[in-house]
């Protein structure tokens, strides 16, 4: 209960500092809810520790190793599950409201991901989309679950 309380309380915060901030502030996107195993976010040269409360920024690519798994919640309310050997990056990440903008583009290239559409998806689902190395996935319901990787021999 603590931890949906701090988790919530995060949000409001980042959603009222979204409003405040001039445009070249806006830069957090989401934070990490939970996160076991091997869990990393690179961002540029730098990989750091995927652990609860980290904020995330688009361009940040989220990796988990063979024991990991990462469960993120965007600044939308959207969630984003990682599953072991997993590799996903967070291309584009546009929600303001106020201005009828809206936009969530990544890239999962190995591994199993699950997506629960936030507001975006509700509010523009044509401005939602997932691409792995062999398909574009559109958002037009609320949540899907895929897995990328090495395809299977022939």
């Amino acid at each position: 209960m603590k931890r949906t309380l701090f988790i919530a309380a995060l949000l409001v915060a980042l959603s009222v500092l979204a409003e405040v901030l001039p445009a070249s502030a806006q830069e957090i996107i989401g934070i990490v809810r939970n996160s076991a195993g091997e869990a990393t976010i690179t961002r540029g040269r730098r990989v750091l520790p995927a652990s609860e409360g980290t904020m995330l920024f688009a361009g940040d690519t989220l990796g988990t190793g063979s024991d990991g798994s990462l469960g993120v919640i965007l600044r939308d309310d959207s969630t984003l599950s990682l599953g072991p050997e997993s590799s996903f990056v967070i291309q584009k990440f546009l929600f303001s409201p106020a201005e009828k903008k809206f936009g969530l583009l990544g890239r999962l290239t190995r591994g199993t991901m699950a997506y629960l559409s936030g507001l975006i998806g509700k509010l523009s689902p044509e401005s939602v989309r997932f691409e792995t190395p062999t398909a574009s996935i559109g958002v037009r319901g609320t949540h899907f679950a895929v897995k990328a990787g090495d395809p299977a021999p022939q």
